[in-house]
């Protein structure tokens, strides 16, 4: 994209909370209704894309937590233990468990959250870098 307009630059960055609170708030929302870890991780791939488009692969990248392979890793790792705790308190792996109003089904979701994000945006990354990059 080589002409930048900039009414959509400038809504790049207000867009981009926007598409990841709700991101937020769909994963949260997931455990009492429609919504959760993958379908929240989608917006999160939204919102970084946006910015990655508009703004350049670098300006997404700044506003994630990690790497996206090393994100997507430890969104598997966060699911993965969150199956583990089952078989400490005696029952089959993935039987979630509560404290009060806390689960692992929280951790699980927050674990495909991550590793859709991460997964996904490894993969739109440096398809935008080599469409942006010179022929």
């Amino acid at each position: 994209m080589n002409e930048r307009l900039p009414l959509l630059t400038n809504a790049a960055g207000p867009l981009y909370w926007l598409l990841f609170l709700a991101s937020l708030w769909v994963l949260f929302r997931g455990h009492n209704a429609p919504g959760g870890g993958f379908i929240g991780g989608l917006l999160a791939v939204a919102a970084s894309s946006l910015l990655a488009t508009v703004r350049g692969v670098a300006a997404a990248r700044r506003r994630q937590w990690l790497a996206p392979v090393r994100l997507a890793a430890a969104g598997v790792v966060l699911a993965l233990l969150s199956g583990l705790v089952a078989p400490l308190a005696g029952q089959p792996f993935l039987t979630h468990i509560w404290w009060g109003g806390l689960s692992t089904v929280l951790a699980f979701d927050l674990g495909v959250f991550l590793a859709v994000w991460g997964a996904l945006t490894g993969y739109i990354y440096p398809l935008l870098e080599e469409e942006a990059s010179p022929s």
